[in-house]
């Protein structure tokens, strides 16, 4: 049960800041932020939001330094809108989740130049024995 209202308060959270960082929070450093996902302890006491930032590597940073900024703001809403008695501290937390899936793109075009690779080469082989390496029992007469 606990785990169940955990994950409402998540979703709830997550709707409330992505609210915020699109309506109330109006930081000139913000870039394009997406809120990804929020995850809230057993006890309810603390909230982790992961974004992820659209841009360059000091796009990111001066979108952390805003975010930081306004994390009071964003926690005072949250306690107005979810309306529970102790407000989760609300934690920022860059998502990796773009880098990981560029890196395993990048591994998936290699392996698809190697298998070009390999097919190129099986294209032009022989057969290291005879073509058909099995007995046959027109042979067994010889």
């Amino acid at each position: 049960m606990n785990e169940q209202r955990a994950r409402r308060l998540a979703d709830r959270i997550q709707v409330i800041v992505a609210e915020m960082l699109e309506r109330r929070i109006k930081d000139p450093r913000l870039g394009f932020v997406t809120v990804t996902d929020v995850r809230v302890t057993g006890d309810l006491r603390e909230a982790t939001v992961f974004y992820t930032v659209m841009g360059d590597q000091a796009e990111q940073e001066a979108t952390a330094q805003a975010l930081a900024s306004a994390t009071g703001l964003i926690r005072s809403e949250v306690g107005k809108q979810t309306g529970i008695k102790f407000t989760p501290t609300i934690a920022f937390v860059a998502d990796a989740v773009p880098e990981n899936a560029a890196h395993i793109e990048d591994l998936l075009r290699q392996a698809r130049e190697r298998d070009q690779e390999v097919a190129g080469i099986a294209a032009d082989a022989d057969f290291a024995g005879d073509p058909d390496p099995y007995k046959h029992p027109d042979d067994e007469d010889e």
